[in-house]
Formats: C-alpha cells, sequence, structure tokens
C-alpha cells in the first residue's frame, strides 16, 4: 500500500515538472501578481471637495462622522458604474424640467438631487408601493392633489409629481426649519423627523442619530450631487452625444373619455407603444376619467 502512494506521487509530481517545463519553454505568461507591480485594475481613491452644501445649508465636513459617511457614499456611487453612467444619461433628458418646476415654486435646484436618489430618474416602483421618479406613496399623493387610481396615476407624470413633491418640501421646511432635515423628512416622514428632533434635543441633522436608511439618505443625495455636478472629475467620460435629450412631443388637450386609446393613438399617427412612453401616466387602455375634467396627452412632435 506505501507503494503503490510512493508511485502516485511521484506521477503527481512528474507531471507538475512537465507542465512547468512546458510553460516556461512556450513563454506562456503568467497571471499578474504583487512581485510584478501590477495590479488587476485602477480603482483610484476619490478626493472630496472642500466645501459643499446642499440648498444653501454647508456640510460640516470638519466633523469626521460626517466626513467618513459622505466619502462612503461618493466613492459607493463613482464605482457603482452602470448605475450612475445611467444617471450622468438621464439627468441630461430630466434635470432641465425638474429645474424649471423647482424654480418657479421656490424650492432650491439642489432638490432634482433627490430625484435622482430616489429613483435613478425612472419611473420606478419600490416594495412599499412609492412610484415614480419622485417616490411618491398613494396617500402622498393623493393628498397634494394628484389623481391616483387604476387607469389614471399621476405620480408618472413628471411634471405634476415634481409639483407635488415641491408642495411636500415647502410644508416640510416650514414646520422643520432647514431644507436639509426637509429632504431627510422625504424618507423618513415630518413627524419621524420633528420626533427625533425633540427626543434628542438636536435641530440640525448632521446631529441627529437616525435609522440606517435616513442616516444614509442626506449622503446618497449629497454624493450624486458631488459626482453629477462634474462627472469627468469622477472618471466618467463622456460625449454630448452620449447623453440622453430631452423628450420632443406636443401636447393635446382631451376632455372627453377615451375608450379605446390604441384606436385614439392612431388617430393621433402615433403609435399605442409611443402613446404609453411619453405619457407613463395612463395606466390602462382607456381615459373614462377624461370626462368632465381635462388632461393633456404628450404625443411625438413629428
Amino acid at each position: 500500500m506505501n507503494n503503490r502512494l510512493l508511485f502516485l506521487l511521484s506521477v503527481f509530481l512528474l507531471s507538475i515538472s512537465a507542465l512547468l517545463f512546458l510553460r516556461s519553454a512556450t513563454g506562456t505568461p503568467s497571471l499578474p501578481g504583487k512581485e510584478d507591480g501590477l495590479p488587476p485594475s485602477r480603482n483610484c481613491f476619490v478626493t472630496l471637495p472642500a466645501h459643499i452644501e446642499f440648498a444653501g445649508e454647508p456640510v460640516p465636513l470638519n466633523d469626521q462622522e460626517v466626513f467618513e459617511r459622505l466619502d462612503r457614499e461618493v466613492h459607493v456611487n463613482t464605482y457603482f458604474h452602470s448605475s450612475t453612467i445611467q444617471l450622468v444619461k438621464l439627468s441630461s433628458r430630466w434635470f432641465p424640467l425638474i429645474e424649471k418646476i423647482l424654480r418657479k415654486n421656490g424650492v432650491p435646484d439642489d432638490f432634482k438631487y433627490l430625484a435622482a436618489a430616489e429613483s435613478g430618474l425612472r419611473n420606478v416602483v419600490s416594495p412599499r408601493g412609492a412610484r415614480g421618479i419622485w417616490q411618491l406613496m398613494p396617500g402622498t399623493a393623493k393628498e397634494y392633489g394628484l389623481i391616483v387610481n387604476r387607469e389614471v396615476d399621476e405620480r408618472y407624470n413628471i411634471e405634476k409629481s415634481t409639483e407635488a413633491a415641491c408642495q411636500y418640501l415647502k410644508n416640510a421646511y416650514e414646520k422643520l426649519g432647514s431644507w436639509t432635515l426637509a429632504a431627510a423628512s422625504y424618507n423618513m416622514g415630518m413627524d419621524g423627523i420633528e420626533s427625533e428632533m425633540t427626543r434628542q434635543e438636536q435641530n440640525n441633522y448632521y446631529d441627529l442619530l437616525l435609522n440606517s436608511e435616513t442616516s444614509r439618505y442626506m449622503f446618497r443625495i449629497l454624493a450624486l450631487k458631488t459626482i453629477l455636478s462634474d462627472p469627468a472629475k469622477y472618471g466618467f467620460c463622456y460625449d454630448a452625444s452620449d447623453l440622453y435629450e430631452p423628450l420632443q412631443y406636443k401636447s393635446i388637450t382631451v376632455d372627453t373619455a377615451i375608450d379605446n386609446l390604441v384606436h385614439f393613438a392612431r388617430q393621433q399617427n402615433t403609435t399605442y407603444k409611443m402613446l404609453k412612453y411619453l405619457n407613463p401616466w395612463l395606466r390602462k387602455n382607456t381615459l373614462k376619467e377624461a370626462e368632465g375634467q381635462a388632461f393633456d396627452i404628450k404625443i411625438p412632435a413629428s
């Protein structure tokens, strides 16, 4: 038995020796290791700006705990390549429209980054039922004047949902006393933030100990502001032609019921697909809600 084991071991060692000889003779390169001084890829540390603010309110980067939280989110989003690339592309489409509505309502421009953090600037659905680019819950959407039912869901209407978000944020600012706290309340709720302010006897977001989600929330917004304000600085290289352009459309006002949106689309010289693409708030194949009230429906410009 011992002789058999010695024989097998000898065969194994001879095989390894032959393989190494052939590898050397053919010049087959080995994988780079530490001894070669060649890392497999370059992942450079990111340098944070010396000063950053949200809605005119400075972020206390001299606080080490605050600095590290922002440092974490900037690195996470810098190296979350596919997601952040999509945000750079989509920001070119949606930011001009969002900025216009924020400005009209007196809400700071920085809140466009809140929309980016909430949804990636896409009409997504959360596990809890929040929908649209602004991720509004059904009750909040209705409270701020949006129609939400099986046929029409205006949380998917970028103009109307941005208006609703503006009204919420202005109310939160009036109640909580700062835009940063108003932004945090978008995640935790006004009552939740106010309760923690009272319990901890603090009125500054950066001095509050909050749940893990809300603790990261503002820093993700700040990270996206940092990166999207200067993508090239964080390694995102592109040409203007790589960005998504704003949608081109014209609007028609409808104030009578539509029984079949497929037929309606054909009457407008477009397709059902394009009608739903430009109007994601239309949730069914009908628009009976239009009986007695008016809706603006977008159709392709040409």
